[in-house]
Formats: structure tokens, C-alpha cells, sequence
């Protein structure tokens, strides 16, 4: 399969040699390595470990396992090939609560799967791993209408803010928040960035900042309490993050400290928009307060890298994710167009719409 993310230099998943080839994002920007993973348990381990992170980029991962689960067991005996599949499924939706994407990726599998029982074990195989590269192509279509929607937001010249990353490594490609940033850029636009550094992963500093130097965009990397001071000093003209879940009344869930960038956003008269695939919007979920929030390992807290900073002994959280409400959000930008000031009733239409 060849690179969907066209003009785009980050090929976060790839398939080569029948496995699934993912960056390695927990040591970039240091060194730059694919993991090869040949089955579900394998791929789920992957997402567990933030291997591979960022909604978009867990669906299509997801997509891979289960097609990959079937291909290694599609000459086993029927019984041993379903338990396989059931088995497969289950690893997959376990390994990270919060991104939705995960969920409506293997729910399209499954649907798959029940839909073509009378296919043989081989040509099920072959047929979910053609269903696995659709579903990373379509990602990378979705991103760049997204990029399309979202630039006509940004004036000439504008200073973005982001939180975490959301760009080609959390995706199939371009990205959803940096898609924006590209495809601005891509339309003749002159835009800075500046990066949150994302405490306590550090997505901001190791991953968005990367990316952004590695497309020759302005970057400027900061610390996540420089926000608001940067913000009161006029420095920044709008903000720019992705999602990891959006309820049906607008809330969005984001990486951990998304919602104190929001909070300050609105005091400084600072629109805040959130790129927005469909498939993140959950509307089984009436509100943020319904949404899971995945408490992480302490050690990624008390020091990272190998380097520990904090006493033993001490007490830590670490949510990994938080909730900002629909009020704080100027719009969604999602592939289908612009969602002002979101609530139920406009996510309704939304999803209604063909």
C-alpha cells in the first residue's frame, strides 16, 4: 500500500511485507523508528503503550488489527478462527478508553465481518484488510476537507495556538488541528504556531513541534503556563486543537489542559475551535460528564525519559484527558463544513445530514 498522506511527509501507519508498520512516537523526536505488528494483541499493545496516539490514528490502527488477527489465523479450523476474531476485538477495544475512534473503527470491522459470514476465512481476510486500507485513505480525504473548512478561519499572517498534537502523526495523514495549518499554508497563507509543550507526554514539544519543522511552518514551542500570558500580551489570534471525543451537546474531550487553554481563550476574546472528524462525535454520550477519562501510569509524571524529578513517595493523578464545555467553543471544523457555537440540537443536524 502506498503512502495516502499525499504532500504530506509523515506516513504515521504503512503496511509493508503483510504487517502493519507504525512510527514509533514515544522516542521521536530523538530517533526515528517503525514497529512492525502482525497481529491484534500486538497492536493493541501498541496503542496501550502510546506507541501510536491520536483518535484518528488509533481507528485506523484498530482496523489494521483486526484485519491483521484475521489474516494470521485464516487457515486455522472455524471455531479456532472465530474465537481468534472474538479474541481480536476484545484486546483491540481494551486498550484505550477515551478516543471514540477506536470504537467506530472496530464496530465498522465487526459490521463487516457479520454482514460477509459466508465468505471463506481467506477472502474475509483479504476483504477486511482492503476495508483497513479504505478506512486510512478516507481519514486523510476527511483531514484535508477539514484543512480546507478550517483555513478560511485564519487570516493572513495569523499566530495559532495548539495543545498536544493533532496533526499527521495522530492521523492517516495531514492531520486535523495541523491539517488546518497546512492546508492554510497550502493556500498561500502566512501562519505561525506556537506548540504547548503538553505536560506530561510532551506531545507538543517531542511531536507537533517536529512535524511543524519538518513542513518548514513557523514554530514556537512554549510551556503550558505561558498560555495565558502570551495571550494577554496579544500574541496569539486564535487556537487550534483536536479531539479525542465529542458528546452530543458539543463538550469535547482533549488532551489534559486543553480545557485551562479554553478557559483563557474565552478571557482574552480568543476564539477556540476544535477539529472535528464525525467519527469522533459520540452521540450516545448527552454530555462531557459521561465521558471516560483514562488515568495513566505515575511514572509518566514523576519524570520522563529514564529521568525521574519527583520524590518516591509522593502521591499523583494523571488523567490523561479533560473535558471542555460546548460554551467555551467557537466551532467545529469538521469535514462537512463549520459548526458554530455547537449544542445538541446543531450535532443533530449534523449527523442527520447524508
Amino acid at each position: 500500500m502506498t503512502s495516502a498522506a499525499e504532500n504530506t511527509r509523515v506516513e504515521t501507519l504503512r503496511w509493508r511485507a503483510d504487517k502493519l508498520e507504525i512510527i514509533d512516537q514515544r522516542i521521536l523526536p530523538m530517533r526515528f523508528e517503525y514497529l512492525a505488528y502482525a497481529n491484534a494483541e500486538e497492536v493493541a499493545e501498541g496503542i496501550r503503550s502510546m506507541v501510536v496516539r491520536g483518535a484518528p490514528a488509533i481507528g485506523c490502527a484498530a482496523a489494521y488489527g483486526v484485519a491483521l488477527q484475521a489474516l494470521s489465523y485464516q487457515y486455522a479450523d472455524t471455531p479456532s478462527f472465530k474465537r481468534a476474531m472474538a479474541h481480536g476485538f476484545e484486546v483491540l477495544a481494551a486498550s484505550r478508553p477515551t478516543a471514540v475512534n477506536l470504537f467506530w473503527a472496530l464496530q465498522r470491522m465487526q459490521k463487516f465481518v457479520q454482514s460477509n459470514a459466508y465468505l471463506s476465512q481467506q477472502s474475509l481476510a483479504s476483504a477486511l484488510l482492503s476495508l483497513a486500507h479504505e478506512i486510512s485513505a478516507e481519514d486523510v480525504r476527511i483531514n484535508r476537507a477539514m484543512g480546507d473548512f478550517g483555513a478560511s478561519l485564519l487570516a493572513d499572517g495569523a499566530r495559532v495556538l495548539t495543545h498536544c498534537n493533532a496533526g499527521a502523526l495522530a492521523t492517516a495523514g495531514h492531520g486535523t488541528a495541523l491539517g488546518v495549518f497546512r492546508s492554510a499554508v497550502g493556500a498561500g497563507k502566512k501562519i505561525s504556531v506556537f506548540a504547548d509543550e503538553t505536560r506530561p507526554f510532551l506531545q507538543g514539544a517531542r511531536l507537533t513541534a517536529w512535524e511543524m519543522v519538518q513542513e518548514n511552518i513557523p514554530v514556537t514551542l512554549i510551556t503550558d503556563n505561558m498560555a495565558g500570558h502570551l495571550m494577554k500580551c496579544g500574541e496569539i489570534d486564535a487556537v487550534i486543537v483536536g479531539t479525542d471525543r465529542v458528546a452530543a451537546n458539543g463538550d469535547v474531550a482533549n488532551k489534559i489542559g486543553t480545557y485551562m487553554v479554553a478557559v483563557l481563550a474565552r478571557r482574552h476574546n480568543i476564539p477556540f475551535y476544535v477539529a472535528c472528524p464525525l467519527s469522533t462525535i459520540d452521540m450516545q454520550l448527552p454530555d462531557g460528564d459521561a465521558i471516560p477519562i483514562e488515568e495513566r501510569s505515575h511514572d509518566e509524571v514523576t519524570g520522563f525519559g529514564g529521568l525521574r524529578w519527583a520524590p518516591a513517595g509522593v502521591m499523583v493523578r494523571n488523567p490523561a484527558f479533560d473535558v471542555t464545555p460546548a460554551e467555551l467553543v467557537s466551532a467545529l471544523i469538521t469535514e462537512k463544513g463549520l459548526v458554530r457555537q455547537p449544542d445538541a440540537a446543531k450535532l443533530t443536524s449534523l449527523m442527520a445530514q447524508p
